[in-house]
């Protein structure tokens, strides 16, 4: 390992650190009670029983099963719809409108509709999911098509290429970097509405496990679950990330 790459490792390390130490140096300073805000070491020993115990696991399982089924329809349809708008004009000055008007409405208002249509349980979660990512990973396919050169068509053309043989060899490598930006942005909000419609619609995931670690007054728990969900969203922008290290997004990188 080079001293740059340390460095860098010494340098993400050092603001959870501090983080720490601001955490439990305000508790001894106010006095506060372990009921308002327990310390780093009584949230460890919380995580540790709910580890142990196997719960932290059921409900980790259980929100990355919701997470990966809805966001992985929501990829499967939007981005093959968002390049089909990206080059069909007409297509899309009659779909983007209504695109553009329901992406805004968030997720969560749609959390009635979604209990009333499916139900409670996983289906509701899912589906809350899927519409969170599917608007967004539309316009950034569209995006995507629309911010390629017309020569490079034009010359696939004139060389015989057409239909799905133009779109997997010239649109979709062209679009691919707008394709995972949208991808790794989607992700991340996927992952912060599971949590909120676990609160909801759910009796297991981590979002339940917040709202029934609160109402047992197991303000330990709560925090331990809101780390669990942080560092779980770390760990899917890290793993999402590598997708930009592909060879014709790092040259598209590079060309700007």
């Amino acid at each position: 390992m080079d001293r740059g790459t340390l460095r860098r490792r010494i340098s993400s390390i050092s603001g959870f650190v501090l983080l720490i130490l601001v955490w439990e140096g305000a508790i001894r300073l106010f006095h506060v009670s372990h009921y308002k805000l327990p310390g780093p070491v009584d949230v460890g020993k919380g995580l540790l029983e709910l580890a142990g115990s196997g719960v932290l696991l059921d409900h980790v399982i259980a929100s990355l099963f919701r997470v990966t089924w809805g966001y992985f329809l929501a990829v499967v349809t939007a981005v093959p719809l968002g390049l089909v708008l990206g080059i069909w004009r007409g297509a899309r000055e009659v779909i983007n409108p209504l695109i553009q008007f329901l992406r805004p409405i968030s997720p969560l208002a749609w959390i009635p509709i979604a209990l009333l249509w499916l139900g409670v349980g996983d289906p509701p979660a899912i589906f809350l999911i899927f519409l969170s990512s599917f608007f967004p990973l539309v316009v950034f396919s569209m995006s995507g098509v629309e911010s390629i050169n017309v020569t490079y068509i034009r010359v696939a053309t004139n060389f015989g290429l057409k239909g799905l043989e133009l779109y997997m060899k010239v649109i979709f490598p062209a679009a691919l970097p707008s394709i995972v930006t949208g991808l790794r942005i989607t992700l991340g909000t996927a992952w912060l509405v599971i949590v909120a419609a676990e609160m909801i619609a759910v009796k297991s995931g981590l979002g339940y496990l917040i709202v029934d670690s609160r109402n047992s007054l197991r303000t330990d728990y709560v925090i331990g679950g809101m780390i669990v969900i942080g560092a779980i969203g770390l760990f899917l922008d890290h793993m999402i990330r590598k997708l930009e290290d592909l060879p014709g997004i790092r040259w598209h990188g590079k060309q700007r």
